[in-house]
């Protein structure tokens, strides 16, 4: 007898899945297993960790829906802008902790929204109970440094810088100082939008993600707390790859806050910190119907695209929608960041079944 989609979805997601089986492609029936693959050679003992840490915040990962509204008004404007620094401990999964550089206690950073010909206020602070020194590089400010020289800051000092807005896009921000890898990696990035005078395509909701890298002396999972290791940095070879700071934040395990309904229209900002790795960035079971491929929202955008690169420091705006409910996974396409290293976030579409499109036989 056929089971009703909706009955069928709902013992699905009771079920609840993990690692590498929360990749479409793996099979729902109990007779089928993915078969893990025996080392040839022994894999190395994992460093030894100190016990997980107290947590300063039981969250780090930025709400995907906290960004402010598109902008109306149709002229110039002073965008008054507080960002401060700071230093936390938190759980990148259950168990594991580490020392997390942030924007405003968060990753990514506030989402920045301005319009070309805006003039940006920006008090930059670093809390006194920072261990090193911040600054601020804003890829659409035009001047030394994207203002980092002039935003560089000891703890416990603050400062000051005014710069015009003048190119339309959608950019990335950082942590500049030395070892601006280390930085950015812990979490110091975020995005600026410029939107055009005649602003954006209304669409019916918008969300913010950002992708990172973070390199630690532990295995990715191993409990403890993880110190950062800059030989995995320099090796490229990251412990864990990240959307909004957590392994697997924005999922229904977790902070299930992406959740429209059928055929409404979603635009999300992807920003790619990195500090090294780019992203491929695709979603499962669906297309983006538009891209404006590092952010240049004054280009035309690209149609249909399966998969869009994201390259380190830049980053994407696609719009999606979808006729059929469901989980749509929004995934890195080099599927091992996936199922090994945390890099999944899930837009929930809710509404009726439709056979029309798609009309599983089970």
């Amino acid at each position: 007898m056929r089971q009703p989609n909706t009955t069928r979805r709902r013992m699905l997601q009771g079920m609840g899945v993990g690692g590498a089986a929360m990749l479409a492609g793996c099979s729902g029936r109990p007779d089928l297993r993915a078969v893990e693959p025996t080392p040839d050679v022994a894999p190395d003992e994992p460093a030894e960790l100190e016990p997980a840490k107290p947590v300063d915040v039981d969250r780090i990962a930025a709400d995907p829906r906290d960004l402010p509204p598109p902008i109306t008004r149709d002229e110039p404007a002073t965008v008054p802008v507080t960002l401060e620094t700071e230093e936390l401990v938190a759980e990148i999964e259950p168990g594991v902790t580490f020392t997390y550089m942030t924007f405003n206690g968060q990753i990514p950073g506030p989402f920045i929204r301005t319009r070309v010909g805006d003039t940006v206020d920006l008090t930059f602070r670093n809390k006194t109970s920072s261990t090193m020194a911040h600054n601020v590089d804003f890829h659409a400010c035009r001047g030394p440094g994207g203002g980092a020289e002039a935003t560089t800051v000891a703890p416990g000092e603050e400062t000051s810088l005014r710069f015009k807005v003048t190119y339309p896009g959608a950019f990335i921000y950082h942590c500049a100082v030395a070892n601006v890898d280390y930085h950015i990696s812990s979490g110091m990035f975020g995005i600026i939008l410029v939107e055009p005078e005649e602003g954006l395509p209304e669409v019916d909701h918008e969300f913010y993600l950002g992708q990172h890298e973070v390199y630690t002396n532990g295995e990715t999972g191993q409990k403890g707390h993880h110190q950062f290791d800059f030989a995995s940095m320099a090796a490229e070879n990251p412990t864990y790859s990240l959307i909004n700071g957590e392994k697997y934040a924005i999922t229904p395990g977790k902070y299930a806050e992406m959740n429209v309904k059928t055929d409404e229209t979603v635009r999300i900002f992807y920003g790619v910190g990195g500090p090294n790795q780019f992203s491929s960035f695709h979603a499962i079971g669906s297309v983006w119907d538009e891209v404006w491929s590092q952010g240049a929202i004054a280009s035309e955008p690209q149609r249909y695209v399966q998969t869009t690169p994201v390259l380190p420091g830049s980053t994407a705006i696609v719009t999606m929608h979808s006729p059929v409910p469901g989980g749509y996974k929004l995934v890195d396409h080099a599927l091992s960041r996936v199922a090994r290293k945390g890099a999944l976030a899930v837009v929930n579409v809710e509404g009726p079944e439709n056979p029309e499109v798609f009309d599983p036989a089970e």
